[in-house]
């Protein structure tokens, strides 16, 4: 379905992010990874998903907390395979307190890297797409950017944030052939939850299986998580032809989280 076309996915070393690209990858599409890692895991990584699919692969370990960073990921991105059709903002950090509590350095690393960044590689992306009159921008926020929880006050204005450019992206784009939607997932078994689960392990003093039973229980009524893979298919879909008029949608894959 996207032979020849190009998906950029940020935060696509591990997690979600990498359920997305490998969902791109499935279709035929050339993949630009980003985030964090060991070099040599993430040079493995990419040369598996081009032998599993038959496709080219690219990374740059862009920071989404600097703009000139980015500018420099897109205009590689640009470069190397002519144009961003497929652009996936998934990057996310994490941080838990209560507001007057919560480090300033800390809300403002996650408004940077979970809001700002779908700003500046999206203003990027555009004008290409807008040249092609195709393009598909799919942000990656959460349930927490339809519903708050307790002492993860940035990290839920930065997902409220994401839905509400999404919006404003898909109003300006809706005489194009470009949609931009987002997706809010629940819990979904990802590096970043697990040390959530790790942590309520220990402090509860359970076993690692009885902790995901106790995190699941008070949100996700399914009792399950979400995969990357679930996301990935989703991604899929939102890119198709058959979501064309899919347009400024937050479309929450929860378990039954936000029908509460």
């Amino acid at each position: 379905m996207h032979k020849g076309k190009t998906a950029l996915v940020t935060g696509s070393t591990s997690g979600i992010g990498l359920g997305i690209a490998r969902a791109f990858a499935a279709q035929g599409a050339n993949i630009v990874f980003n985030g964090f890692g060991d070099l040599q895991e993430i040079e493995a990584l990419q040369a598996k998903v081009r032998d599993e699919f038959g496709v080219q692969t690219a990374y740059h370990n862009a920071d989404m907390s600097k703009p000139a960073e980015i500018e420099a990921m897109m205009k590689f991105a640009a470069e190397k395979f002519g144009a961003v059709d497929i652009l996936v903002n998934n990057a996310g950090i994490q941080h838990v307190a209560n507001v007057e509590d919560f480090p300033v350095e800390r809300w403002d690393a996650i408004i940077a890297i979970n809001l700002t960044s779908a700003f500046h590689t999206t203003r990027l992306a555009l004008p290409s797409m807008k040249a092609k009159n195709w393009g598909r921008i799919i942000n990656v926020a959460s349930v927490h950017g339809l519903v708050g929880s307790a002492q993860k006050s940035a990290y839920v204005a930065a997902k409220h944030g994401i839905v509400g450019f999404t919006k404003v992206t898909a109003l300006e784009t809706a005489h194009t052939g470009i949609t931009c939607n987002a997706i809010c997932p629940g819990w979904v078994l990802t590096p970043l939850v697990q040390k959530q689960v790790d942590a309520r392990a220990a402090q509860q003093g359970m076993s690692n299986d009885d902790a995901k039973k106790s995190l699941l229980s008070e949100k996700q009524p399914s009792g399950e998580f979400v995969t990357p893979e679930q996301l990935g298919e989703l991604a899929i879909f939102f890119s198709s032809d058959a979501a064309s008029q899919v347009r400024g949608v937050a479309w929450n894959m929860d378990g039954g989280w936000v029908a509460q």
